[in-house]
């Protein structure tokens, strides 16, 4: 049985009626502050709902990310939304079940225990009765505060739960227009921003030339270094913001430099230091050592669509719909910033084009509200252009990973000690009390870019996620090196730290096994105790028919990694199939993944799925780099993703016990995944290549060197 504790989200929005309503319509709202962005969580907490209150999902109506509306769940992320959003609405359906069968019991006179729920009709000894949820909610007390004290459904009474349900959000995406850019309020305008090519830059053109750019049809409306054109017509604002780039000029700040882009570049800053575990020192028994040097780039979010908002300001009360990850705390950002009380804003969440993390929908939003409160009454619709969303957005941190370990000759480790340095993984509106908006900074009033202080290891760390090996190593040394101030922001990308902390030490695994002559397989299994761990790396070998001491440097490779998500969300090993000349070419992947109970498989294994392609992508292609100031991969053909035609056979198997509780997987196959494939390269060359991602010209010089 699934444990009946209180999930945070349940803590902090203890009423039943905050999640449960009752409909005229026979069907039943199920409110949530977690969102859809493309993950299929919405199906999937419809199924939790479903089950438990004994309806059929088509009669639950979901209301998503609306800050009116909703339960005030923070952020959709971490890989948190069914282990702490679902585990919220398991416990207060059990309890909304219960109480409603308590109420029907007083009224038919019966022993509650008598009574079941079908298609939430109230059926007695099988029977039906004239008694449903609908007549009986009137009388059943939703204010009420949640106890979480009710037994929730064995695993074995799930009729629902577990099996793969059509996802709700495809429908509309396939035949409708459910997006965020779709939308289209009457009398709406539409507005382009110039953003600042680097931190702290200030207009140097004069009032004449600013006049000029906007055109006859584009209205300019200018706040500061915040400049936007408007117009009833989009291609008008387009190219007015497209003179702009090309005539505009910029003084102060910080123009970036091609060595800024170097994830090296960043020992050599300044760092705010701690130490987790013990003070240990190397080993003098050790018969031998490993001291590597791992890298990952900066990296861009790539969502195929741009980041888009809508805003109205009328009446005093501002109303914004986007595709954030966090409405309460977009909500609390913007009010800040416009001065506005919190309770006059109203955040809508509306679907965008993919979601990997905090991208741009935050900052268009504050965008399409600075131009709605300069013009009240009138709808604001915000599109940033692709340059602005791989150049404008927050990027994925940069990384580089130590490792050093004093090994006996079997391989038996020593003494371990990792050293992570890196700026920040957390910098979304709100966080660490924040504002944290990008058009914030450029206002006549700033607000100016704080120090970057990263994300707390009890909510599952930043740099230091998945920094701490769950081999069974002697105590381990981690030291996270945090690098405050930068030329360019950071936040949260898809896995945080976790993708160059898992690249690094499953590296170094690679590494240690080859000198101590062991299979990189029975390597692992010799060293790791955890059933679980131990049973997706045995079943990923099986998948790819493992075979020890196969020959390397024959330009075809094979690797194996694994990794359990911040060390405590799902298990994940793969085993990657690559062919290398002067290029990677990832053929096959074999992924196995131990989520415990999983609510929708086929959910599930599109999350795994999508996390293995991008990981392919950000392994072998991605790197964001700097130039004349600016960032110089702001479109697709000087920032590449992987290609349709790129895209490797994946095989994936859930092994997880339908009795253990759910664990997050929406992050789980980032890190094995490059790992697995750097494994798998060097296996394929004879040469170990530690710096991601692994691209031609990095495979040439190390062809060249080695």
């Amino acid at each position: 049985m699934i444990r009946n504790t209180l999930p945070q989200s349940l803590v902090d929005n203890p009423r039943l009626d905050q999640w449960i309503a009752f409909e005229p319509d026979r069907t039943v709202a199920l409110k949530t502050g977690k969102v859809e962005l493309g993950q299929g969580i919405l199906t999937a907490l419809r199924q939790i709902a479903a089950e438990e209150l004994d309806l059929e999902p088509r009669q639950l109506k979901v209301v998503s990310g609306d800050t009116q509306l909703s339960p005030a769940e923070g952020v959709t992320a971490g890989s948190l939304s069914v282990e702490i959003g679902g585990g919220s609405i398991r416990l207060v359906c059990a309890e909304v079940r219960a109480r409603m069968l308590e109420s029907a019991a007083a009224r038919l006179g019966a022993d509650p225990a008598e009574l079941s729920v079908e298609a939430g009709e109230i059926r007695r000894a099988g029977a039906r009765t004239a008694l449903d949820y609908w007549s009986l909610a009137g009388s059943v007390e939703l204010s009420a505060t949640a106890t979480g004290s009710v037994p929730t459904k064995r695993p074995s009474e799930y009729r629902v739960v577990g099996r793969s349900e059509q996802r709700l959000d495809l429908p509309g995406k396939v035949f409708g227009a459910p997006f965020i850019h779709d939308m289209a309020l009457p009398g709406m305008l539409h507005a382009r921003i110039v953003h600042r090519p680097w931190a702290g830059a200030r207009f140097a053109s004069p009032d004449e030339v600013l006049a000029r750019l906007a055109g006859p049809e584009v209205e300019l409306i200018r706040d500061g270094d915040f400049l936007a054109f408007v117009s009833r017509d989009e291609t008008a604002c387009a190219a007015a913001l497209g003179r702009a780039w090309q005539r505009l000029a910029w003084t102060g700040g910080e123009p970036l430099s091609p060595e800024h882009g170097q994830a090296a570049w960043l020992l050599s800053q300044p760092t705010s230091d701690r130490q987790i575990g013990p003070d240990n020192r190397p080993d003098p028994a050790a018969a031998f050592r490993l001291d590597a040097r791992y890298s990952r780039p900066y990296l861009a979010h790539g969502s195929i669509g741009p980041s888009c908002a809508v805003a109205l300001f009328a009446g005093g009360r501002l109303n914004v719909w986007t595709h954030s990850q966090g409405v309460g705390p977009l909500r609390a950002s913007l009010a800040q910033v416009l001065e506005l009380a919190p309770d006059h804003v109203v955040v809508h969440h509306q679907q965008g084009a993919g979601c990997y993390g905090h991208n741009g929908a935050d900052d268009v939003a504050l965008d399409a509200a600075l131009v709605a409160v300069a013009r009240p009454g009138v709808p604001i619709r915000v599109m940033w252009m692709r340059e602005d969303e791989l150049s404008s957005s927050p990027f994925g941190a940069a990384m580089i990973v130590e490792i050093d370990a004093g090994c006996e000759a079997d391989g038996r480790v020593l003494d371990w000690t990792l050293t992570v340095t890196s700026p920040t993984h957390v910098s979304r509106p709100g966080a660490h009390g924040e504002v944290h908006l990008l058009s914030s900074e450029a206002l006549a009033r700033p607000w100016p870019r704080p120090d970057g202080k990263d994300f707390p290891d009890e909510r599952g760390g930043g740099a230091s996620r998945n920094s701490l090996a769950l081999y069974d190593l002697p105590p381990q040394r981690i030291v996270h090196r945090l690098v405050p101030k930068l030329p360019v922001r950071t936040s949260a990308l898809r896995g945080l730290g976790a993708l160059a902390n898992v690249f690094a030490i499953e590296s170094a695994v690679d590494e240690i096994a080859e000198r101590a002559g062991r299979d990189p397989v029975a390597y692992r299994l010799s060293m790791l105790s955890d059933p679980r761990g131990r049973r997706v790396i045995e079943r990923a070998a099986e998948m790819a028919g493992w075979q020890p001491g196969l020959e390397g440097g024959t330009g075809m490779g094979r690797g194996i990694a694994f990794s359990r998500y911040k060390n405590h969300a799902a298990y994940a090993a793969i085993v990657a199939e690559v062919e290398v000349d002067e290029e990677v070419r990832v053929r096959r992947l074999w992924a196995t993944v131990d989520a415990g109970l999983v609510i929708n498989p086929d959910g599930a294994a599109n999350q795994i799925e999508g996390g293995i392609i991008q990981a392919v992508s950000w392994a072998t292609q991605e790197e964001v780099r700097f130039e004349d100031g600016c960032v110089a991969t702001s479109t697709w053909n000087t920032y590449p993703i992987l290609r349709f035609s790129q895209v490797p056979d994946v095989e994936i198997a859930l092994v997880g016990d339908p009795n253990d509780p759910p664990l997050g997987l929406g992050e789980v196959s980032l890190g094995p995944t490059a790992a697995a494939i750097g494994n798998a390269v060097a296996h394929a060359l004879g040469i170990r290549m530690r710096d991601l991602p692994l691209t031609r010209d990095r495979i040439l010089a190390a062809m060249e060197a080695g």
